[in-house]
């Protein structure tokens, strides 16, 4: 702001300048003096609008700062949406191949959700999700196990790859499982070199629980198909940028964070 009034003061300076030597000069109509009224009246305007324009968006409406900053978060998310549309059109087979899918594999609407079970709001999505797939018989959910917080979220995320080797029906019930009991506690957490083995154990006590052959399934977890699918949902994540979980795409929006139930449902009737 301090230039911004030293440069109006220079325009004044030059605009009363030139006036001086069109009244006082030999030439009143001189090239010369045209020229400095011209940049001095340029440079006293842009000036005027850089004062008027801040103490407009700054003391007398700074709500338009937030609506210009939202505006331009959704047209970003518009071209995302876009972008990652056309990516899923082409590619549903690949992204599909290997993923557990909750729900009926050949419904005719399809979420994809990245999704960590160590992810307090992941648990809150999935249990909006559940609501949706106990109102609709038309949706299933393509699981991206997505492994970002280390041994909290590996045995789990693995665990529930492997068990679609037995059915996606077991797949899914570790998934509701593993959402809605805790699979470790302070105590597992006190020993961090022991963590993942511990983690790990609590996990395969639950898939026995939901009838899960836990001798394949441990043999499953080191498996090529897990390998594939954890490199997959890896990918896909660094190329839809995403960073963190919950992250839904329903048809050809893109959501991040934990959706409501109610948005869900719209955005699948779009």
């Amino acid at each position: 702001m301090f230039w911004t009034i030293v440069v109006l003061i220079i325009g004044i300076a030059l605009f009363l300048v030139g006036g001086f030597t069109a009244t006082n000069g030999k030439a009143p109509t001189s090239v010369a003096s045209t020229v400095i009224k011209l940049v001095a009246i340029i440079l006293i305007a842009a000036c005027t609008s850089r004062v008027v324009t801040k103490t407009y968006l700054t003391r007398t409406n700074p709500a338009i700062l937030q609506e210009m900053v939202s505006a331009m978060q959704e047209q970003q998310q518009a071209e995302k949406s876009k972008a990652i549309r056309s990516y899923v059109k082409s590619n549903m087979g690949e992204m599909i191949a290997d993923a557990p899918i909750w729900g009926k594999e050949d419904a005719k609407k399809t979420i994809f959700l990245w999704s960590d079970y160590s992810c307090p709001y992941c648990r809150r999505v999935h249990a909006e999700l559940a609501r949706v797939m106990a109102d609709r018989d038309d949706v299933r959910i393509v699981l991206k196990n997505f492994s970002i917080h280390g041994d909290l979220s590996d045995a789990p995320a693995k665990a529930v790859i492997a068990a679609k080797l037995q059915g996606n029906d077991k797949a899914a019930a570790l998934d509701k499982k593993l959402m809605e009991k805790e699979y470790y506690s302070a105590e597992d957490r006190k020993d961090p070199s022991k963590l993942g083995a511990k983690v790990q154990k609590n996990v395969l006590a639950m898939a026995a629980e939901v009838g899960l052959d836990t001798a394949q399934l441990e043999r499953d977890m080191k498996g090529p198909v897990v390998a594939r699918e954890i490199k997959n949902v890896r990918d896909l994540a660094q190329q839809f940028d995403i960073s963190g979980t919950p992250f839904l795409i329903i048809g050809d929006q893109a959501f991040p964070g934990a959706v409501p139930y109610a948005q869900i449902m719209e955005a699948l009737d779009k």
